[in-house]
């Protein structure tokens, strides 16, 4: 069952309960069960796509997605009213998991990118930024496209003398904490300033509750410079920079480059799920990369609908992860992704 994020408001508990008790064609009794999902807009049509698919394989369970963004979907899942499992683009914050009423694990699902989107001329449509320029120009301290700054990472490009137009994303998004991870760990001023936060404080800027917004009004908008999750800018005429990575190469981001980065920091993400993957090492690593996770519940009040999450998650990281990278999700390294099935078997 596909539902979108415009439904959110009207999750009730009641939503949460539902489960209907029918008989087969041979007179036993069967459970049908509807699982709620609450999270972000970045990975909705995947986790819509694998609820369709899950419910082929197990038609006793369907899945219901209400993509409410990530800040909302861990205050529902850590006050209890936030269905059978939570989901976001950020870990979160340990204040919000210490006061929580609901204790939560959070597990890994797949990689993201967030790409740096700008309209600008023909003649500068192969832009290199670094973070540190990125960080400024969300600063507001580099406003035109042809400051020194800009030009030194761009020698053969014809910028053009345009001020800087800076959109970013409303409070409470996934996207806004992996860019603002990302700027916070290559500028100290940054760091200082901003920070990095599903809700940043932005000195300068147009905001845009949805990646789709964003994107169509840069489109239309000479001198614009965004960032969005890299699949939701898959159909934009709009140019992605190249971002400087630790390595000193200028990377765009990709399957391949998105993956790379998550190699690089396997051992440490192995060992906690919640480690930041932006500025990873590597030649060729990108630069602004994360996961998004499910937010699961520890002590579920019903086993019934425990055993049903519990069912749903291991067919995610065997099944889901094969249809995720078909999908062109870049998919959790190895290690990682046997550390989760053994976090999911633990689940009660």
């Amino acid at each position: 069952m596909k539902t979108r994020g415009s439904f959110a408001p009207f999750l009730t508990p009641i939503l949460l309960v539902i489960s209907l008790t029918v008989l087969s064609l041979d007179g036993l009794a069967q459970t049908r069960m509807m699982l709620v999902t609450t999270g972000s807009t970045i990975p909705e049509s995947l986790y819509v796509l694998w609820g369709d698919e899950y419910n082929k394989v197990h038609p006793e369970t369907q899945i219901r997605y209400l993509a409410v963004g990530t800040s909302e979907s861990a205050k529902r899942v850590l006050s209890g009213t936030g269905g059978d499992l939570g989901g976001g683009d950020a870990p979160i914050p340990d204040m919000q998991l210490k006061k929580a009423l609901n204790a939560a694990v959070e597990l890994p699902t797949v990689l993201v990118g967030i790409a740096v989107f700008y309209n600008l001329p023909e003649s500068a449509t192969n832009l290199r930024l670094s973070g540190p320029v990125l960080a400024n120009i969300y600063l507001g301290k580099i406003t035109s496209w042809n400051d020194p700054e800009i030009a030194r990472l761009n020698p053969d490009g014809k910028l053009p003398n345009l001020p800087i137009k800076v959109l970013h994303r409303t409070e409470g998004k996934g996207s806004n904490y992996i860019f603002s991870d990302f700027l916070s760990n290559v500028s100290s001023e940054f760091r200082a300033k901003v920070g990095k936060s599903l809700s940043p404080k932005w000195p300068v800027g147009e905001a845009f509750n949805r990646c789709q917004d964003l994107l169509a009004t840069a489109a239309k908008t000479s001198g614009t410079i965004g960032y969005a999750e890299l699949r939701c800018g898959q159909s934009s005429t709009l140019s992605i920079a190249r971002i400087r990575n630790a390595a000193g190469e200028f990377v765009k981001p990709s399957v391949k480059s998105i993956g790379e980065a998550a190699l690089a920091m396997e051992p440490k993400m192995a060992e906690d799920f919640r480690v930041s993957l932006t500025n990873a090492p590597g030649k060729e690593s990108y630069s602004i990369v994360s996961v998004s996770w499910f937010y699961v519940p520890v002590h579920p009040p019903d086993s019934q609908r425990s055993f049903a999450v519990k069912e749903y998650l291991s067919w995610v990281y065997a099944a889901g992860q094969e249809i995720a990278q078909a999908q062109g999700y870049p998919t959790l390294p190895p290690a990682v992704l046997q550390k989760v099935r053994a976090k999911v078997a633990a689940l009660h």
